[in-house]
């Protein structure tokens, strides 16, 4: 299990990340769908005010304003770098949020792998192993004829 604040190993049982000493106790899941949904719609919106500033705020500065290319330029770049960090950050946490539950891959079982990925097997056969009961029932009739003679 890992600790959904930092990311560090945690051990089973515990209510505090040693490391960093964020609560593990369980979150509901209306809770975390809530949260999710939360930034889903906030990446969408800042998407949305990216586009709308993007396309037309260099008009309005350019008609309105009345400002030179490279002031409208530099609005752009720095509109663009704003929203495109925005979006990252708000995409880390979706991660974040979603990655939290996750329990670490397992390798594949090799009974589940197809042939032709599996590990040529060897064709000679094995030796059958012996019987666990094979001598006792024989030993139990030798010593029944023993006591009667």
């Amino acid at each position: 299990m890992y600790c959904s604040g930092c990311a560090s190993p945690i051990a089973p049982g515990l209510s505090f990340c040693n490391r960093c000493g964020t609560s593990l106790k369980e979150r509901s899941e209306s809770r975390q769908i809530g949260a999710i949904s939360a930034i889903v719609t906030a990446m969408v919106l800042v998407a949305m005010a990216a586009m709308g500033l993007l396309l037309g705020g260099p008009i309005a500065l350019k008609r309105e304003g009345g400002f030179g290319e490279e002031l409208i330029v530099l609005f752009m770049f720095l509109t663009f770098f704003i929203c495109a960090f925005s979006e990252i950050f708000l995409y880390r946490q979706l991660g974040r949020l979603t990655n939290a539950k996750r329990e670490p891959m397992a390798l594949p079982n090799p009974a589940v792998i197809p042939a032709e990925f599996r590990v040529p097997q060897p064709l000679s056969l094995a030796e059958p192993s012996a019987s666990v009961t094979e001598n006792t029932t024989r030993t139990l009739e030798y010593s029944r004829e023993e006591r009667r003679r």
